[in-house]
């Protein structure tokens, strides 16, 4: 509990103390949420290069690079099918 012996001028300085504890806190934080706006400003205009760069990533682990060549080169290995097997075939070349 509250000391009752306190002077009113003590009180009054203690109000103060805390007020201006309470003040550096309330600087403080706005310049934590400055600090963090100003990271997400810079993420949002980097954010078409980081999309670009996810879809690409994504497409090279997922096997894109192998397919389409393998999609583009296809025509140049044609041959007569023998025998298939799932994806797999058997075939004479001409």
């Amino acid at each position: 509990m509250a000391d009752n012996s306190r002077t009113p001028e003590q009180v009054r300085l203690e109000i103060e103390g805390e007020r201006d504890q309470l003040t550096g806190a309330v600087d403080s934080l706005r310049t934590k949420i400055a600090e963090v706006t100003d990271v997400r400003a810079k993420l949002r205009a980097k954010l078409p290069m980081v999309a670009a760069g996810a879809l690409g990533a994504g497409f090279v682990l997922a096997g894109g690079i192998g397919a389409t060549v393998r999609l583009f080169m296809s025509g140049s290995r044609e041959s007569r099918t023998k025998s298939r097997f799932g994806r797999f075939s058997v075939g004479d070349r001409d």
